[in-house]
């Protein structure tokens, strides 16, 4: 995913797009440990989207802790 749809996405999809790439991830290495897993850049891409995933979220979170001290 590009960042610019990560950005678009809100909260409760960025954790259900988490969710679900934890679950690919899974099924990735579940191919590799059964030698059945034919794109090996696969792996490197989910473990990237994962974090650019929580990166965003965290950001969020920070924006939002912020805002709640200024009050």
């Amino acid at each position: 995913m590009q960042i610019k749809e990560i950005r678009a996405l809100n909260s409760k999809e960025l954790e259900h797009k988490i969710d679900e790439s934890y679950k690919e991830l899974f099924n990735l290495r579940f191919q590799w440990d059964a030698g059945q897993l034919v794109d090996h850049n696969r792996l490197t891409a989910v473990h990237r989207d994962i974090a650019r995933l929580k990166t965003v979220l965290h950001e969020r979170e920070i924006v939002e802790l912020a805002q709640g001290e200024v009050k």
